[in-house]
């Protein structure tokens, strides 16, 4: 099939998923910032589950026609386009009756997830609104004002390569300005066999920025599943806003956990078992392997009617099942998290968890309540959540990735009335407004505030918007993020920072074609990318080093070597027409880290100026964070530096996480010991 005229490159069709309103406020974005008047011409296509139109998100009141550069088609026979969502497709390339049986075949989302996304980028603010009372308060996309445009890939099963690419296609020939594309597969280390990367391409060849989500696969290092360097990948990070859960026993001690418990049992003492000792003896099932609380692992009468409690977080569905009250949980993963129970329910620390355990087993009658959820400040915020896919990028690890990181945790936005809230077993609730976590939440907050960018910049390069918002980014701390820049790059986005960067770092598609030839790609890789023969010889070779990317990564052989290498970039002056920068650099011991010239002098806009920066000296840590500033008296420009060695490579993240998971596994046992005995 390769060989047959006509065709440009065979790659094998993978199955991808889903990547699952203080957020702006949080950012410092507040809802009246200031606009340009046609934000309503900027487009932005959300490829992803399709969207409920009807949601007063994308209300057209006051809307007049769609811009007359947008050639799409609204595709379907149960979904009504307006003059906000302006076009909307749908994509399946096979499909059977089982299929059709928990599937529409329309742009309508039946999942929830499409309809999150979209209103998160550039839903219309929507006021009272909450998820049955949790995160009260006005809902809004970054770019209320843009036009959605929305191309239907995933449904209940996943989301196939195919049907992105041809999605990805359509949008480009739509008009679209900002591709916003919340889906991911499984940790890849070979570079841009995907259907996201060179879709993303395409992209970028007519000027349109793809922002993707960086995984959910943290916090193993090296997990990215979203890493073209013509992309922006994103993060997931916390915000100033927590869900607590409180959980009372009869001996009147109270323990903190975390939840989105919207059932409310009134404070009512109800009679609690541990699900180790209620094993399905029945069906083959005993004490070890009933205190997970796996599926048909407990015995309905000895769990009906009181509250369990289970050592992992697959408890609800089978709590649910056996007629449980309530249902907590034991921490075995991080708590930065809230979650929906079809039941009362809480996710405890598993040093609290233990001590419910001991309670249980204390007193001859033991008694619990769960109480409803409450919002709490989070002083710790932004902090990269523990789910984010981490870096280094398997495929280039020194091109640093994700880019930046957006908020992620708990996002309240718009939702599927005909979907339910969780995938949990038992759970009925479908709601307009629902509270989601995942980089698929932090994603759609990069291409609103892409949008708004554009809004005031309509020339501007898919590399320049994403430089503008990586050197203008709220600097995170590497001491509260052990993984630092691998978990959340340059920081977190500040849109109206980015609106006036001062200087950014360009690049075109002949700059990431020298790329793909210094990184060794042969010819019939680079045609399934580019669409163009390429001879490399002819147009010449480009390190990752020398790519000119708005931050810098250095990767050391081994940590006790002399480091000694150098990166060449340019800038381009988009702040004042007369302007001088001096550069400033911030290091950790052991490194020296200089920059020829630093001053750059500007004497007109749309000027570029070229330096090199260059890294010497040895490593103490694994990872070592720095940055480059260049400063005018106005603006400042800055640019993240890692220097990292093969420890980071290997997984320091991936390795603290398998020592998290030995000494879970260590205390489970213990535990378990202390049962038995």
């Amino acid at each position: 099939m390769a060989g047959l005229d006509g065709v440009v490159s065979v790659f094998p069709n993978e199955k991808r998923q889903l990547l699952t309103t203080r957020s702006w406020d949080f950012i410092g974005f507040p809802e009246y910032v200031e606009r340009e008047y046609n934000e309503c011409d900027v487009i932005i296509g959300v490829i992803d589950s399709g969207i409920w139109p009807e949601s007063e998100s994308f209300n057209d009141k006051g809307y007049g026609p769609p811009p007359s550069k947008w050639k799409g088609i609204c595709q379907s026979s149960d979904l009504t386009c307006n003059n906000k969502i302006i076009g909307a497709r749908y994509y399946r390339n096979d499909y059977g009756e089982d299929f059709l049986k928990n599937n529409i075949l329309s742009p309508r989302d039946t999942t929830g997830h499409g309809t999150h996304t979209a209103s998160t980028a550039a839903g219309n603010p929507v006021s009272m609104t909450s998820m049955l009372g949790l995160g009260h308060g006005t809902t809004r996309g970054g770019a209320s004002s843009a036009r959605i445009a929305v191309y239907k890939v995933c449904w209940s099963d996943s989301c196939q390569d195919v049907d992105i690419l041809a999605a990805f296609d359509d949008a480009v020939i739509d008009g679209v300005d900002i591709l916003s594309v919340s889906i991911g597969g499984s940790d890849a280390s070979i570079h841009f066999m995907d259907a996201i990367s060179v879709g993303s391409f395409h992209a970028m060849k007519k000027g349109i920025l793809t922002v993707s989500a960086a995984g959910n696969l943290g916090p193993k290092s090296s997990s990215l599943t979203n890493f073209s360097p013509w992309a922006i990948s994103v993060a997931a990070s916390t915000m100033d806003r927590k869900f607590v859960t409180k959980v009372k026993l009869g001996d009147n001690k109270i323990y903190e956990g975390t939840s989105l418990n919207t059932f409310d049992l009134q404070g009512e003492l109800w009679p609690i078992i541990y699900a180790g000792d209620a094993p399905n003896k029945e069906a083959g099932f005993d004490k070890d392997s009933s205190r997970n609380c796996s599926a048909n692992s407990l015995d309905i009468k000895l769990v009906k009617g009181k509250i369990l409690l289970c050592e992992d977080r697959i408890g609800p569905s089978e709590a649910y099942r056996v007629g449980a009250v309530g249902v907590l949980v034991q921490g075995q993963k991080s708590m930065d998290t809230a979650c929906s129970y079809p039941l009362p329910g809480c996710h405890l620390h598993s040093k609290d968890a233990a001590k419910v355990h001991k309670y249980i087993h204390s007193t001859r009658n033991p008694v619990a309540t769960i109480f409803k959820t409450y919002e709490a400040n989070d002083t710790l915020a932004p902090m990269a959540a523990s789910f984010s896919s981490r870096g280094p990028n398997n495929a280039t690890p020194e091109i640093l990735k994700p880019d930046l990181t957006a908020p992620g945790v708990d996002i309240l936005a718009s939702w599927s009335p005909i979907a339910l809230i969780s995938d949990i077993h038992g759970e009925k609730r479908k709601l307009e407004f629902n509270i989601v976590s995942g980089t698929s939440m932090s994603c759609p907050h990069v291409s609103g505030a892409a949008a708004y960018i554009k809004s005031f910049h309509p020339t501007w390069s898919p590399a320049a918007v994403r430089s503008a918002l990586m050197t203008t980014a709220k600097q995170m701390s590497p001491d509260k993020n052990p993984d630092a820049e691998f978990a959340y790059g340059a920081g977190q986005i500040d849109p109206i920072k980015a609106m006036n960067p001062g200087l950014v770092y360009d690049a075109n598609e002949e700059d990431y074609i020298r790329f793909l030839c210094g990184q060794g790609l042969n010819m019939s890789i680079l045609l399934q990318i580019t669409e163009r023969i390429i001879n490399c010889s002819e147009i010449g070779y480009l390190t990752a080093r020398d790519l000119n990317y708005p931050s810098f990564a250095f990767k050391a052989p081994r940590s006790k070597h002399h480091l000694n290498g150098s990166f060449k970039r340019a800038v381009t002056n988009v702040g004042l027409p007369m302007s001088t920068y001096r550069a400033f650099v911030t290091a950790p011991k052991g490194l020296n880290i200089s920059v020829i010239p630093n001053v750059l002098s500007f004497t007109s806009l749309g000027e570029k100026q070229t330096f090199t920066l260059t890294v010497n000296g040895k490593m103490k840590k694994s990872i070592g964070s720095a940055s480059l500033i260049w400063d005018d008296g106005k603006y400042q420009v800055r640019s993240p530096i890692v220097v990292f060695d093969e420890r980071a490579v290997n997984g320091k993240g991936a390795n603290l996480y398998r020592i998290y998971c030995i000494c879970i596994v260590i205390f489970n046992l213990l535990l378990y010991i202390i049962i038995i005995g």
